[in-house]
């Protein structure tokens, strides 16, 4: 039995049009007129107990809104959803009990207070028993080294300090299932390299199932064993990153530095994609042209330094994926 099910789940959001200026005012006031916005159009799929999937798609495509579902912060119009045998909405007191929510823009901590306050308060919100709080409070504060945060009000915290503590305060009552909603937006390097690593740990060891959405594609590459697409309320592609690979495109990236700086480099089985400077990055389909005979054509005509070979960026895939949908 899955852990996560859902089968043609819908919601729509009626959304409010006002004209510009005064006269449209009035209009509004008198004649509302109404533009429907359809959120998810019969989204479906399931989810096994340890899994982490990638849930991605452009602004509006319906990501946030799948996860308040999931979460029982929004009731939909239609459709399953069955998250640890229960409806969210239905049953909301014992499904928050085993689910955990980190929304990159939004904040369960209380703004004035110290960190540890925040957790306290939690604490009786769950309503936890002070031995098992203790230890895992101390695990968490351990893994993401928040001792020297917990004194300091919320607000004066940075960024990446506030997400690491998010993530604890998502994990006090030791949830199942836990929902990250672009956890990493605005970090720098480090802190998102710290909460990638707590994330894998998380999921690893202890068998939480996680939801990453996010726009931030090495997030993506870096955590996620499947990805699931979504397009104007509906899944495109659900799969492993090699899938979706091949699915939209199944060219190759050649990255060649040059001994001599500008050179015009070409090839009849490949395209040029950009050049800068000593560095010539071109395309090509290894099905029509393996990359030995590619490079060994090259390596002939031009000096070469040193080269690789890859796959095109993720981003590309996945705006190749909403390019076809469309």
């Amino acid at each position: 039995m899955p852990q996560i099910r859902v089968e043609d789940l819908r919601k729509t959001f009626d959304i409010a049009v006002r004209q510009p200026g005064l006269w449209g005012a009035v209009r509004g006031l008198l004649h509302r007129q109404v533009r429907h916005v359809q959120a998810l159009d019969g989204v479906s799929f399931n989810l096994a107990t340890g899994e982490l999937v990638g849930y991605i798609g452009p602004n509006g495509a319906g990501k946030s809104t799948t996860v308040k579902v999931l979460a029982g912060i929004l009731v939909p119009d239609s459709g399953v959803c069955e998250v640890l045998g229960r409806v969210p909405w239905n049953q909301r007191a014992a499904h928050v009990a085993q689910i955990g929510v980190v929304f990159g823009q939004r904040s369960q901590l209380w703004w004035d207070l110290p960190v540890v306050e925040s957790f306290e308060l939690l604490r009786d919100i769950y309503r936890l028993a002070p031995a098992p709080y203790r230890q895992t409070c101390d695990e968490l504060i351990g893994r993401l080294d928040l001792a020297a945060l917990l004194d300091v009000p919320v607000r004066q915290l940075s960024l990446g300090q506030r997400m690491r503590c998010e993530l604890a305060a998502s994990l006090l009552h030791r949830p199942a299932i836990l929902f990250l909603d672009e956890p990493t937006i605005g970090l720098d390097a480090v802190s998102k390299l710290a909460v990638r690593d707590f994330v894998r740990q998380l999921n690893r060891e202890h068998g939480v199932t996680v939801i990453l959405t996010t726009h931030d594609m090495d997030d993506i590459e870096a955590l996620c064993s499947r990805i699931m697409v979504i397009g104007s309320g509906r899944i495109l592609s659900d799969g492993s990153l090699a899938a979706l690979r091949a699915k939209v495109s199944g060219e190759r990236r050649l990255i060649v530095d040059l001994e001599i700086p500008d050179l015009a480099v070409s090839d009849p089985e490949a395209a040029v994609v950009q050049v800068d400077g000593r560095r010539v990055e071109l395309r090509f389909d290894p099905a029509r042209t393996p990359a030995a005979a590619l490079i060994g054509r090259l390596a002939a005509r031009y000096p070469i330094h040193d080269l690789f070979v890859e796959h095109p960026p993720i981003e590309e895939l996945i705006a190749r994926l909403y390019e076809q949908q469309r």
